[in-house]
């Protein structure tokens, strides 16, 4: 049985049958079901994510049962015969419809004949597939062709031209680049990448980050040069984000939601590891991550607490050169990693977010010093959560002025979507 489809399977069940994170599914699986190409492995498993509900709609169109009352594992099947046939064109359409179906035999005995009819019948009549018509349905239409939830389409229809809507949406469907930094207490970014490109990986200079490297390869993180910290993994964007901030030696840097801790360890290390900074987070059980890292990476300034960041602590008040406000939020600049994101029914929720963010940002607001800067910053695409709070966070607090902001996009950037904006406390 081919491993590497076997790994698939296990990895898209895992996610449908439990809500796990893809990124750790993938991961989880790959390590025990030990494929022979990883590469494939997150080709399909993401591509599969990605493509939800385009699939399932063509899926419908061939069953009589509603594609969410199937069994799992031959929905997951079906998800992955499909998506085969459609997108991988190094995939024979056989080979498709062949190792479905031994999976089939394993893991759904009983529906291999129906996986292998619906499947065959897809390859001789696909082109008969209707899809809703653009004209009387707009959101219907990008929803399935895109696989996006309904309202997020809604939302960013109200915020975007629909041209630049659909390359978002189209990007947001690209497998993102594993992209990496070097760790600045130990080498350059130019040593780093001769020291990957001696290993046999392809590197690429990152688009904006200045310590941006894109790396291609398997099994980077079981390289020595990770276990000895000689990098971190950590997107253009949240480098991005550290660079705005700007830290220097010796300064007090409080980064307020800091869980997993990439930021922090960034600031240490453009700090020369000189000075303090203080990571805290809502959940005690992420603080052990950022401390393994900062060991990981030699780095001996960070402090991590557990605290809940919609108050003040009034030990901190005025003490901080920068404070970094990495806001909770909708998430939906990370779709292109985190592709389970688009079918979340939380449009309630994500309305929500904007209160939580600016009782955050006020309160962490508090611990800047005269002349300090605050930086806020979310990984999402949402005027409501972004600009808007900044905008009322100012109103109310007439010490912050604005020095700078951004939002970055996959479609225009080819980082994930993310807003930051720098503040600076006037005296």
């Amino acid at each position: 049985m081919d491993s590497n489809r076997r790994t698939a399977f296990f990895t898209l069940k895992d996610i449908e049958e439990n809500s796990a994170f893809s990124n750790l599914a993938l991961n989880y699986h790959i390590k025990v079901g030990k494929p022979k190409s990883t590469d494939f492995v997150r080709r399909l498993v993401y591509g599969v994510l990605e493509n939800k509900i385009y699939l399932d709609y063509i899926i419908q169109h061939y069953i009589k049962t509603a594609v969410e009352e199937l069994d799992v594992n031959v929905k997951t099947l079906l998800r992955m015969g499909i998506y085969q046939i459609e997108f991988m064109d190094s995939v024979p359409e056989y080979a498709a419809v062949t190792e479905s179906v031994k999976l089939a035999k394993r893991y759904s005995k009983g529906r291999e004949g129906f996986i292998n009819a619906v499947l065959r019948n897809y390859i001789r009549t696909k082109d008969k597939v209707k899809f809703p018509d653009r004209d009387e349905d707009i959101v219907k239409f990008l929803s399935i062709k895109y696989s996006y939830a309904p309202w997020i389409i809604r939302l960013w229809l109200d915020q975007f031209d629909i041209s630049f809507l659909e390359e978002l949406l189209e990007a947001g469907n690209q497998i993102a680049d594993l992209v990496i930094r070097p760790n600045l207490l130990k080498l350059n970014k130019k040593k780093l990448r001769k020291l990957l490109e001696d290993k046999g990986y392809i590197v690429e200079d990152g688009y904006l980050a200045k310590n941006a490297l894109h790396v291609k390869g398997e099994d980077l993180l079981e390289d020595s040069l990770y276990k000895d910290g000689m990098f971190s993994v950590q997107d253009e964007s949240s480098m991005i984000a550290v660079e705005f901030l700007d830290p220097k030696p010796n300064e007090v840097v409080i980064d307020v939601c800091a869980a997993p801790g990439g930021k922090s360890i960034y600031a240490a290390e453009l700090m020369d590891n000189k000075g303090e900074v203080i990571a805290q987070d809502i959940y005690k059980k992420k603080l052990g991550l950022i401390e393994k890292d900062a060991e990981r990476n030699g780095i001996t300034i960070i402090s991590t607490r557990n605290w809940d960041s919609t108050r003040a602590d009034s030990k901190l008040l005025g003490k901080a050169d920068r404070v970094i406000v990495d806001a909770p939020c909708s998430g939906l600049g990370v779709i292109r990693r985190k592709p389970e994101i688009k079918y979340k029914d939380n449009e309630m929720a994500v309305k929500d977010l904007p209160k939580k963010q600016l009782s955050i940002l006020t309160a962490s607001s508090r611990y800047v010093k005269n002349n300090g800067i605050l930086l806020y910053s979310t990984c999402t695409i949402n005027r409501e959560e972004n600009q808007n709070v900044v905008n009322e966070f100012i109103k109310y607090n007439k010490t912050f002025e604005i020095e700078d902001s951004i939002q970055l996009f996959p479609n225009i950037n080819g980082t994930d979507g993310f807003y930051i904006c720098k503040m600076r406390r006037r005296p």
